[in-house]
């Protein structure tokens, strides 16, 4: 039961999280990019203030994935490497709290370009007038050329 609460407040945590996301890219006139950094500058100021720990602890994955967990985790390893090493701990500490995700995302990015053949858009999907969600026709492609199951 602790196992299916955990996740619950997991799913509810990043579900308002991605809520707030959704509401800004409908109702202002902010672009996606300005949305993702707001994440991460969000993350890294509640993180410095040390509000986010809270967050984090009671909504565990669905705080810690997000951008905003990313941007109080540098947060986080700027602080401990001040106390350290003083000023200079405020250049390198970010980087080394944040270098396992960071070379994660490299990893995966690196399998990714290995699939990226699959991931070309077809022609006719090209000439459509309407927006084409990625998404899933691109885990598709790239799934179906990995494992050999798509001839495209």
């Amino acid at each position: 039961m602790e196992l299916f609460s955990a996740v619950l407040r997991a799913f509810f945590c990043g579900g308002i999280l991605c809520l707030i996301g959704q509401i800004l890219i409908d109702k202002t006139a902010l672009t996606p990019a300005k949305i993702l950094t707001s994440y991460v500058v969000a993350g890294v100021l509640l993180g410095a203030a040390g509000l986010y720990a809270p967050i984090q602890e009671w909504g565990g994955a669905g705080a810690a994935v997000p951008l905003t967990g990313f941007g109080a985790n540098l947060a986080k390893g700027v602080r401990e490497a001040v106390a350290e090493q003083g000023v200079l701990g405020a250049f390198t500490g970010g980087m080394k709290a944040a270098a396992g995700g960071l070379t994660a995302a490299i990893f995966f990015l690196a399998g990714l370009q290995l699939c990226w053949p699959a991931l070309r858009i077809k022609p006719e999907y090209q000439r459509r007038r309407r927006p084409l969600l990625l998404c899933s026709s691109l885990r598709t492609a790239a799934l179906g050329r990995c494992f050999g199951s798509w001839s495209g």
